[in-house]
C-alpha cells in the first residue's frame, strides 16, 4: 500500500494522550488519524463532539441541590419574571410543596 507522510505539530502531552487512547482502544494513532481523513473526505464535513464531565464543585452542587428539593425547598412557578423576583426579595417567602 502507498503511503503519504504528514507532518503535524501537536502538543506533547496530547499527542501522548492520544496515542495511549488509541493503544486502549486497540488502534494505533496512526490508524485513527487516516479513520478521521477518511471520514471528513466522506461526508465532506468536520464534526466534533465533546463529552462533557461535570467538576467536583458541580457535582458537589448538585449533590446540595438534591438535598434542597428532598428538604422541600423549592420555588413555586411563575408565569412571569417580576412575581419571579417579588418571590426572591420577599422575607416571608414561602416554598412550594415537595415535588
Amino acid at each position: 500500500m502507498n503511503t503519504a507522510v504528514i507532518n503535524v505539530k501537536v502538543n506533547p502531552e496530547l499527542k501522548n494522550q492520544a496515542k495511549n487512547l488509541a493503544d486502549e482502544l486497540g488502534f494505533s494513532l496512526s490508524s485513527l488519524v487516516n479513520a478521521c481523513l477518511k471520514q471528513m473526505v466522506r461526508s465532506r464535513s468536520v464534526s466534533f463532539s465533546v463529552r462533557e464531565e461535570p467538576t467536583p464543585y458541580m457535582l458537589k452542587l448538585l449533590e446540595e441541590s438534591k438535598k434542597d428539593i428532598k428538604a422541600g425547598r423549592i420555588s413555586p412557578t411563575f408565569s412571569n419574571a417580576e412575581d419571579a423576583i417579588k418571590w426572591l426579595n420577599s422575607p416571608k417567602k414561602k416554598y412550594a410543596n415537595k415535588v
